[in-house]
């Protein structure tokens, strides 16, 4: 008898073993994916808002005739203190109850740490790496160190403190001037408060300061401009956040004024970084005590100091932008409501008037310092 051999029985093992192994898997994946959903169905999740509409989910609701904090409110006198909402392409949590609050940000401040990614994070935010647009790492943890280490620590706030009022008695003087050529004119207090914080903003960190007594200068309005687009374009509904899929056609125009509005701003902070690297260079820089914040930088790079990986130049400039926007935009916006509840409570206002009074009278008491040395330090900024 002749036994001829099936070339194919060689490979049949192996097939079937790996179809057995193909198999098992599949089963043990379903196996998981059911576990996974029944321990989601099980858990108690916040409700999500009704209404919501496919691809664009509650973004319709938002853009009514009142305003989105109005709109949130009524819903969280409806679905409670914590709920869902779907904008666009992303499920956001609602939180409008002091108790949730403290869970997400202090019990549970990790989970919550992370920045989502965002278009206007990206072309604002040199690629998103302005600290209060980092996601949650060593990087964002190192330049939040530096910021608080050489900005806002007792010893850099003592040593700004006389330049810090010497720029508000410039202000007051500024002021006056325009309403001696003006009587009758009016002055708009948050502008003026705008001021303020900006020239602080800026002889802290860059060293600069912007006349704002009514003179028109060019450079400076340009500036001013470029910073204003930079808060109305950072605080306005882009599209491609919600809709990322429909990046790349830009219906609202938004990226386009990012990108020229980020140029324009990385134009005058890359003048200025040179210009430190020139008066360094020539040994112009003055003692520790008295450097800006970008001489400071500078100094920590020449030290050996690293960024995880990032180019010391974008960092810096990075740091000082955050530091600049995050000074004189909160800064302005709270002067200005303290401003006008006091207006709006007069007794209060009459309090508040006494107390600024008072601490005039005794200044000198609470704050005794040589006159010279103060005059010095104040000519010195």
């Amino acid at each position: 008898m002749l036994y001829h051999e099936n070339p194919l029985s060689n490979y049949t093992g192996p097939l079937t073993i790996s179809f057995c192994l193909l198999l098992f898997l599949f089963i043990l994946s379903s196996i998981s994916r059911k576990i996974k959903n029944h321990s989601a169905a099980t858990r108690k999740a916040p409700p999500e808002a009704s209404g919501a509409w496919p691809l664009i989910g509650h973004l319709h609701l938002l853009g009514g005739s009142k305003p989105p904090h109005v709109t949130l409110g009524c819903m969280a006198d409806k679905y409670g203190p914590i709920f869902t909402l779907r904008l666009g392409a992303h499920k956001t949590l609602i939180v409008s109850d002091w108790e949730m609050a403290k869970q997400c940000f202090t019990a549970n401040d990790r989970a919550f740490a992370n920045r989502p990614k965002s278009m206007t994070f990206e072309v604002l935010g040199y690629n998103s790496s302005l600290i209060a647009f980092i996601p949650y790492g060593s990087y964002w943890r190192q330049l939040r160190k530096i910021a608080t280490l050489e900005l806002l620590s007792s010893r850099r706030i003592d040593a700004l403190k006389h330049m810090m009022e010497a720029e508000v008695k410039a202000s007051m003087r500024e002021s006056y001037n325009l309403w001696l050529k003006k009587k009758n004119g009016f002055s708009e207090m948050k502008r003026w408060f705008g001021n303020i914080a900006l020239n602080i903003m800026f002889q802290t960190v860059v060293g600069k300061r912007f006349s704002s007594d009514g003179d028109v200068n060019e450079e400076n309005e340009r500036i001013r401009k470029a910073f204003r687009d930079f808060f109305d374009l950072g605080g306005s509904f882009a599209i491609s956040d919600c809709m990322p899929y429909l990046r790349w056609l830009d219906l609202d125009g938004k990226e386009r004024k990012m990108k020229r509005t980020a140029k324009e701003i990385d134009e005058f902070i890359q003048i200025w970084l040179e210009e430190h690297k020139r008066n360094r260079d020539c040994g112009s820089v003055e003692r520790k005590q008295s450097q800006d914040l970008m001489d400071v930088l500078l100094g920590l790079v020449e030290e050996g100091e690293e960024f995880d990986g990032h180019d010391s130049d974008t960092t810096i400039k990075a740091i000082c932008l955050s530091l600049i926007l995050a000074g004189s935009d909160t800064t302005t916006g709270t002067l200005a409501w303290a401003l006008s509840l006091l207006l709006n409570n007069r007794e209060v206002l009459r309090k508040a008037i006494e107390d600024v009074g008072f601490l005039g009278r005794f200044k000198k008491t609470l704050e005794p310092e040589n006159k010279r040395e103060r005059a010095e330090r104040e000519n010195e900024y």
